[in-house]
């Protein structure tokens, strides 16, 4: 007796391709929580400014045109240790805080989850530096607002007609004061714009890492780069 093999029918076919599509819609696409990016970047720049006005409040971060780091091996150990715990930790709050609200299980959306709020913090860390507040962050962060084009000196004001001796001496000293300073600071410039773009560009990578990871931990898989190959699905496959 022969066993009859009938083909699968075109609606079968059909079904079978439709629920194929349905799944790669499902599955192959990222849904990102706006809601939970939007918090979690929130979260971010309010650790950024916190631990930047402790730093500033401790004296480990001393601001202003005539505090530029020019040589970076005079950079105080208190300011380097706020500068990188600061950009870091801040956006680990920041990724565990986006993944968390999420309530992503997986962690490769929980880390996309914390760099999509480390991309829309950013754009909050330049607008608190133009409005002029980017010495509320702090340590590198208030590389954002540029450096300072002119000279913060005061030129001396020139001796009036019945200036005797004495005066006029001590304005040929401060005027050669003034020029000196000018000078060393126009010299100084190229050296300590340098130094705020490293500072600032070391911060943002340090940033980006820290929202990542902190995405990551909030997944609550295991921490390392072969988990994905054995891991259980979470999800519903329904």
């Amino acid at each position: 007796m022969s066993t009859l093999h009938s083909e699968p029918s075109a609606a079968w076919t059909g079904t079978r391709e439709a629920t194929a599509e349905a799944r790669h819609e499902r599955w192959m696409h990222c849904h990102v929580n706006w809601t939970a990016v939007f918090v979690g970047a929130l979260a971010a720049f309010a650790m950024v400014m916190l631990i930047g006005l402790i730093g500033i409040a401790v004296g480990a971060h001393l601001l202003g045109p005539d505090h530029r780091v020019v040589d970076l091996k005079k950079l105080g150990i208190g300011s380097l240790i706020f500068s990188i715990c600061g950009a870091f930790f801040s956006f680990v709050v920041g990724g565990w805080v986006a993944a968390k609200i999420a309530g992503i299980l997986h962690s490769e959306p929980a880390m996309l989850h914390g760099a999509i709020a480390f991309l829309v913090a950013l754009p909050l860390l330049v607008l608190m530096a133009g409005i002029g507040a980017g010495s509320a962050l702090g340590g590198w962060y208030a590389g954002m607002s540029g450096a300072s084009a002119s000279a913060p000196y005061v030129q001396p004001s020139v001796p009036g007609p019945g200036a005797t001796s004495a005066e006029i001496s001590a304005y040929r000293e401060q005027e050669a004061d003034y020029n000196r300073n000018v000078k060393q600071w126009n010299e100084d410039t190229p050296r300590a714009t340098r130094n705020a773009a490293l500072g600032l560009v070391t911060a943002l990578l340090l940033s980006l890492i820290g929202a990542v990871l902190g995405g990551w931990m909030a997944s609550g898989e295991p921490m390392n780069f072969t988990h994905h190959l054995t891991r259980k699905a979470n999800y519903h496959n329904a």
